[in-house]
């Protein structure tokens, strides 16, 4: 059995080992993408409580082909879907009128138009008027059109520096398309520019990433966001593409990519946060400028603005699961790219070495805090404080552009958490619960609950300690012995005993033995107990007057003999500890100072007293208990007296009344004056201390007396 704070120490090692452990063990399941489910949730649930629209989401408009839209062209028109390319003509003629900085179709251009060849190119040759247009291509696996760079087609104008270096064979199979859908000859050769449409999700099919380029056949292609604020941002200090590790820059515009080269998008919030115009009061508002009537909007909310065109309806299948909503337009996802890159601030991911590094932190402290607690509610308070700490930086990171996986750290600080109590049941419990085994028969609840809050305060092994020390003894015992049987004499002290010990823990008392029908207490030991000569003389007097209340039931069980029992009281300096073999000890107290105690205990004889308490005890109680001295004594053994005081209530109100008779009685002796002692003494009778003063002063006969009183027996 160990008590020492060592054990307590090992515990907090055990624990921190275990959140170690718990933050690797975590940190490798996250790179596995075991705990992506979880990421991703938390992750929406802090763009949707977070997302908030920039600046430049005002710089922003949608024109979107919604069901309002399907639904004009084929009542008003009788136009079916896919539209015929004039179709489009108003939208981009509203836009060239209005000023647009850059109109981007998000359309599908690939197939020949059904109305024939005129609709493309009347549809192509509008497009060529219209100052920044850029329309869609489509790659990937499931567009084999073709598989080289068309020769009518003009070149991208962009190119990387550092790619090939960048280009490991992950990223170039991440990134490069074997095949691609162009638009048709006279849409592609008219438009300012192309852009890739290619959105890929996550593992659970929502898009939160999105790579700002696609390769194929040697040639950059820019998704439509990016290749808007190339365009846009044309001879506004746009420098060359470069790339690096982490990064992807335009001029001085910097995008954090991760290992495939995809950026993090920065919602600014659920679908119509970029404002959005239907596509049928657009066409609409273009036919009646051209009447020379007055529009439903206005050209000028175009007016240097960035313009996508794409579809919002459902049956034409470009809604997409994103982190605010299940619902969201294609369209508003390249158009977030490119708000995210005006406003330059595109999310980051935390470096995965900090993560791993926060997360083992993290589960450490939690584990090492947990296995230091004792109690329930202390732990209810470490767990209530760790767990929310990864949400918590979770979305303070979020707030300045950081995604700190919060999934890991909370894992491994659950883990080392649960850890923690299992290892405080393992060690501790099993601690506790020696300590209420080996000491419930000794101390009381409430003592034995302070050592195990705190059992670095019981040090066992030898000590010198000031204790009080209570021993008493019933009269004339060996009387019940010879008259009672053996079981009557057992539950007569049983019942006595079980009375006075409850007395004695109620009291903070540490029983250190029953010897027959004596008990041996003291108090100080094993926890501090700074009022402990109080708390001694206290349970005195309630031990005495629990007995009064008694005596008739112990009478009756002690073949009515009254049962009366002395005590005596003494604090003092003595060794406590463990003492015996090192296979059976006990816990207890030795010293002259306890011998004192004891023999006090028996000096209430000659007084006919019931307590008797040192003078050290009752100076320590500093008053917190009523009573009387008694005189100097010189118990057999010791040639130094000592002076003695017979506590008798715990309030003013349970003095007797000739008490002050018999402290002026006490005041003669000590002045000598032998005949005034004499006198003020017999006048109370009923009061054994003063019949005993009486009986000495008697004996005196005119002969001087020192005042102390030599005991010759124990």
């Amino acid at each position: 059995m160990n008590f020492q704070p060592a054990s307590k120490q090992a515990r907090i090692s055990i624990g921190a080992a275990i959140g170690l452990l718990a933050g690797l063990a975590f940190s490798i399941a996250g790179r596995q993408g075991l705990l992506d489910d979880w990421e991703h949730s938390s992750w929406g649930i802090r763009v949707r409580a977070l997302a908030r629209p920039s600046p430049a989401s005002e710089q922003i408009k949608l024109i979107l082909i919604d069901q309002a839209s399907l639904d004009w062209a084929s009542s008003e028109n009788q136009l079916s879907w896919p539209w015929m390319r004039q179709a489009y003509i108003p939208i981009l003629e509203f836009c060239r009128r209005a000023g647009a900085r850059v109109v981007v179709l998000d359309m599908l251009y690939t197939e020949p138009s059904m109305y024939g060849v005129e609709d493309d190119e009347l549809f192509g040759q509008t497009l060529a008027t219209v100052p920044g247009s850029i329309v869609a291509v489509f790659s990937g696996e499931q567009a084999v059109q073709t598989r080289v760079w068309p020769e009518d087609t003009p070149e991208p104008p962009w190119k990387i520096a550092g790619l090939d270096a960048w280009l490991t064979p992950d990223r170039r199979s991440a990134l490069q398309d074997p095949g691609a859908a162009f638009p048709v000859g006279p849409v592609r050769t008219n438009a300012a520019a192309l852009g890739a449409v290619r959105l890929d999700p996550d593992s659970d099919g929502v898009f939160r990433r999105i790579a700002p380029f696609r390769l194929f056949d040697g040639r950059i292609v820019p998704t439509l966001g990016l290749a808007a604020y190339l365009i846009g941002r044309a001879g506004a200090d746009v420098q060359p593409l470069a790339i690096e590790d982490r990064a992807l820059y335009a001029g001085k515009t910097r995008m954090p990519i991760d290992r495939k080269g995809r950026v993090i998008l920065r919602y600014r919030g659920p679908s119509g946060t970029h404002r959005a115009y239907s596509a049928a009061a657009v066409i609409q508002s273009e036919l009646r400028l051209q009447a020379g009537e007055s529009p439903t909007i206005d050209p000028e909310v175009f007016r240097d603005s960035y313009v996508f065109v794409g579809a919002s309806a459902p049956g034409l299948k470009d809604l997409k699961p994103t982190p605010v909503g299940g619902d969201y337009p294609g369209v508003e996802i390249h158009a977030t790219l490119l708000d995210n890159l005006l406003e330059a601030d595109l999310m980051r991911d935390v470096p995965v070495i900090a993560v791993v590094f926060f997360s083992m932190f993290l589960a450490s402290a939690a584990g090492a805090s947990i296995a230091a607690a004792s109690g329930w509610l202390k732990s209810a308070v470490i767990f209530a404080a760790f767990l929310p700490i990864p949400s918590v930086l979770g979305a303070l990171a979020y707030a300045e552009g950081w995604w700190l996986p919060v999934a890991v750290p909370t894992a491994a600080a659950a883990t080392a958490l649960v850890g923690g109590v299992i290892l405080n049941y393992a060690t501790e419990g099993r601690q506790k619960r020696f300590i209420k085994s080996a000491f419930k028969q000794y101390l009381g609840e409430a003592v034995i609950d302070q050592i195990i809050a705190d059992p670095s305060k019981l040090r066992l092994g030898g000590e010198r300690r000031e204790l009080t020390m209570f021993f008493s003894d019933l009269e004339k015992f060996s009387s019940f012995s010879e008259k009672l049987e053996p079981p009557q004499l057992i539950d007569l002290l049983n019942a006595y005993l079980t009375d006075m010990g409850r007395v004695l823990m109620e009291e903070g008392g540490y029983i250190d033995k029953y010897i027959g029908d004596a008990i041996v207490a003291f108090w100080n030991a094993p926890l501090s107990q700074p009022d402990h000569a109080a708390r001694a003389l206290r349970a005195a007097i309630r031990c005495q007057a629990l007995l009064r209340e008694k005596q008739a039931l112990f009478s009756a069980m002690a073949a009515g003999m009254p049962v009366r029992m002395r005590i005596g009281l003494n604090t003092g300096e003595v060794v406590v500890g463990n003492m015996g073999s090192q296979d059976r000890f006990n816990y207890t107290m030795l010293g002259d100072a306890a011998n004192l105690a004891s023999r006090l205990e028996g000096a209430n004889k000659a007084f006919g007293t019931f307590i008797l308490a040192a003078e050290s005890t009752w100076t320590a109680a500093n008053n917190s208990v009523f009573g009387r001295e008694v005189g100097l004594i010189r118990v057999v053994g010791r040639a130094r007296p000592v002076r003695v005081f017979e506590p008798m209530a715990l309030d003013r109100n349970g003095l007797p009344p000739w008490l002050p008779d018999y402290e002026a009685g006490l005041r003669a002796v000590v002045e000598k004056r032998w005949q005034d002692a004499l006198t003020l003494m017999e006048a109370i009778p009923q009061d054994p201390v003063a019949r005993a003063y009486s009986m000495k002063l008697r004996e005196l006969r005119g002969a001087d007396w020192d005042g102390i009183w030599n005991l010759t027996e124990k």
